[in-house]
């Protein structure tokens, strides 16, 4: 399952430079698949779009620090733990109940990543 952080975020930004593969930005900051992977072409976000990795994609939240699930590997096949949680004062960096992935399927979302 992809990490969400919760409204508690208090925008400390300690979550981000951790993040292994780039999914984590700052609240209303457009994001791109491309940014810190090593992806190419095409990719298939979650809703069933598929676009061109260079394509900058609207903010998740405007307000709070937040993570893209179609980048999020929970930081497997880097580090032993999500990095986001484990810097997080505030324990805002959770595992996303509506998205479970096996280790299986992260690690095969960072192969995708990072070519």
């Amino acid at each position: 399952m992809a990490i969400i952080i919760t409204e508690e975020c208090i925008n400390c930004g300690a979550c981000e430079p951790e993040c292994p593969n780039n999914a984590i930005y700052e609240g209303g900051v457009d994001w791109a698949v491309s940014d810190g992977t090593g992806v190419e072409g095409k990719y298939a976000l979650e809703d069933g779009r598929e676009v061109d990795v260079n394509e900058r994609q609207k903010p998740i939240d405007d307000d709070i620090y937040f993570i893209v699930p179609e980048k999020c590997t929970e930081c497997v096949g880097f580090h032993e733990e999500p990095q986001c949680a484990a810097v997080c004062p505030v324990d805002c960096c959770v595992p996303d109940p509506d998205r479970e992935e096996s280790e299986d399927e992260l690690l095969k979302r960072k192969e995708r990543l990072h070519l």
